[in-house]
């Protein structure tokens, strides 16, 4: 579909290792990236739902383009069945697309936003997210789990997981940060930068967090904050 939401071809995929897991990187993923930003600072963001709870994303949304979400998923499902084996004979299904901005401070935060998190346990749930920022917004982080020594939470784990991670946290109450570092919860087994007009996409069960930096990054300016899209995927 060519629109200004065009994706460039051929598109250069790189995987990376992280701990047991694979992670996806394109760099230089659309033809005019700028065209998406533009939309964001036109855009009405309201509040991710969970914000007023201090739960999930810490930030606003706006729905992304039409033609991005299709052009991007036409793409992206020939090559999650390829580097990440799901079924061939399986549909894709997305869920949300949207353009987000990390807006909340850091001492606002709730404890579950303080630490690593899963986005689903089901196999095949995918996240793709683009970033429309640069290096000083810092970028996507993944985890071991090190009493349990988890890097994925699988419908056969997460239960185990989560008696365990609850225990923790209720015991010793994560610091009033966003997370980054290692610490006695978590290993950090490696972290891809953020960098203007890249792709990241990695399997949404695997243990992650973005690492946001609070002098630059809790911003409502599409132009100077950390500005993502970020889409979600299941077959």
């Amino acid at each position: 579909m060519t629109s200004a939401y065009s994706l460039r071809q051929p598109a250069a995929i790189q995987a990376i290792t992280m701990g047991d897991h694979q992670v996806l990187l394109i760099d230089d993923f659309l033809q005019e990236p700028d065209a998406l930003v533009d939309f964001a600072v036109r855009s009405s963001f309201s509040r991710y739902p969970g914000y007023a709870e201090r739960k999930g994303y810490p930030g606003i949304r706006a729905v992304a383009p039409d033609d991005y979400s299709y052009n991007i998923t036409m793409f992206l499902e020939p090559v999650i069945k390829q580097y990440f084996g799901a079924p061939v004979e399986l549909d894709i299904r997305k869920s949300v697309c949207a353009i987000s901005l990390t807006t909340m401070q850091p001492d606002e935060l709730g404890p579950l936003q303080r630490t690593p998190h899963f986005d689903a346990s089901t196999p095949h749930h995918m996240a793709a997210l683009l970033y429309l920022c640069n290096e000083e917004h810092g970028g996507t982080a993944f985890y071991r789990h090190n009493s349990t020594g988890l890097q994925q939470i699988t419908a056969d784990t997460r239960e185990h997981y989560l008696d365990v991670y609850y225990e923790e946290i209720n015991a010793r109450r994560p610091q009033r940060r966003y997370y980054d570092e290692s610490d006695e919860q978590f290993t950090r087994l490696g972290m891809i930068p953020a960098k203007y007009n890249r792709l990241v996409l990695y399997r949404g069960s695997l243990l992650h967090t973005a690492i946001v930096n609070p002098a630059r990054s809790v911003e409502t300016d599409p132009r100077a904050g950390r500005l993502t899209v970020n889409t979600f995927y299941d077959f």
